[in-house]
């Protein structure tokens, strides 16, 4: 964990909130601007992440700024990373994680999840387990063409993060956007700068609080 991790502390919401992509999430403050993943300049496509949580899960909610929304892939753990997507990383505990979770969708409301192993020896040794399927997760987007915007919104229950324990207070998380225009260079921006060429840089999560 660096000096200049992240932190946040996730606002508590009534068990059972409306969370779809309508739900007016603006009275719920947003995380810090995203910045480009290897420095602290600011995109040029900006993401709103909000974050809320009841007992039962953890509610993610992004709008997308995007003047060219598209995406051709349409089934579940397809390679979606490869076209536009927004991401959650999420690890529960304080420490650098070596296990975490990954979330992804697409414009289109296709979702990637998978486990990831990363022990720190290299990007090419990294194990992705996306035959793993987050039990009980809902997840939906929806497109503005016309106003030039996206939004998701992921419902992650805690029963399928830790199933056999207490729900930590404090998770390791980052939450992370590939842009790419077509025609143009595509932009990787991020909630808490990875200081790479890579999202998966688990010592540079930044820090999510809770109280249950």
């Amino acid at each position: 964990m660096s000096a200049s991790t992240h932190d946040y502390t996730v606002p508590q919401v009534p068990q059972r909130w409306s969370a779809d992509v309508n739900e007016d999430w603006h009275h719920i403050p947003p995380l810090s601007p995203f910045v480009l993943i290897d420095n602290n300049h600011p995109p040029f496509y900006q993401t709103v992440t909000r974050l809320c949580y009841d007992d039962k899960a953890l509610y993610v909610h992004f709008e997308c700024d995007d003047p060219d929304i598209w995406a051709t892939m349409t089934e579940r753990d397809e390679p979606i990373y490869d076209e536009e997507v927004a991401e959650i990383f999420l690890a529960p505990g304080e420490g650098d994680p070596t296990h975490y979770f990954e979330f992804e969708i697409n414009p289109n409301g296709v979702l990637f999840d998978a486990k990831i192993v990363n022990m720190g020896l290299g990007h090419d040794q990294i194990e992705v387990h996306h035959e793993w399927d987050c039990p009980g997760i809902q997840w939906q987007a929806e497109r503005n063409d016309e106003a030039q915007y996206w939004v998701a919104t992921l419902i992650i229950p805690w029963a399928a993060l830790v199933p056999d324990g207490p729900i930590p207070e404090i998770w390791r998380a980052n939450f992370t956007r590939i842009e790419r225009p077509r025609g143009q260079e595509p932009e990787f921006s991020c909630w808490s700068p990875t200081l790479s060429a890579s999202f998966h840089e688990p010592s540079q999560f930044g820090i999510l609080r809770f109280s249950f």
